[in-house]
């Protein structure tokens, strides 16, 4: 099954995704801001990043420009409670695939990630 890295500072919403994920099988990695989250990418390859906006150390804009400069591919979902029209633009400018606003319900979640995961094989 698919590897997910969840990158989010926010405990509650990395075991909220943690617990919706694995129960569909998903290996689940977790990182607690955009410093480990870009670590564990080169480390891990995960199929699939679950990326917040707002974190310390590197924001989420800043894993996704640190990923197009270093051109690493990895298909990123953006999951944030920053819901500004520019801030959405940007991101799916330097590659994210999907931007959902949290609260993100469980069914849009697996659905982003089934669609995600599909065209990127």
């Amino acid at each position: 099954m698919a590897t997910i890295l969840i990158v989010d500072d926010s405990r509650f919403s990395r075991n909220t995704f943690r617990k919706a994920l694995s129960s569909e099988g998903y290996e689940i990695l977790e990182a607690v801001d955009g410093r480990e989250g870009l670590e564990m990418i080169r480390k891990h390859q995960p199929d699939c990043v679950l990326l917040d906006m707002l974190m310390p150390e590197l924001n989420g804009k800043e894993v996704l420009e640190a990923l197009h400069e270093q051109g690493i591919e990895v298909p990123v979902i953006i999951v944030t409670a920053d819901i500004q029209e520019h801030t959405q633009a940007r991101c799916f400018e330097l590659g994210a695939k999907a931007f959902l606003n949290k609260p993100a319900k469980n069914g849009e979640l697996q659905q982003a990630i089934q669609t995600v995961l599909s065209s990127s094989a």
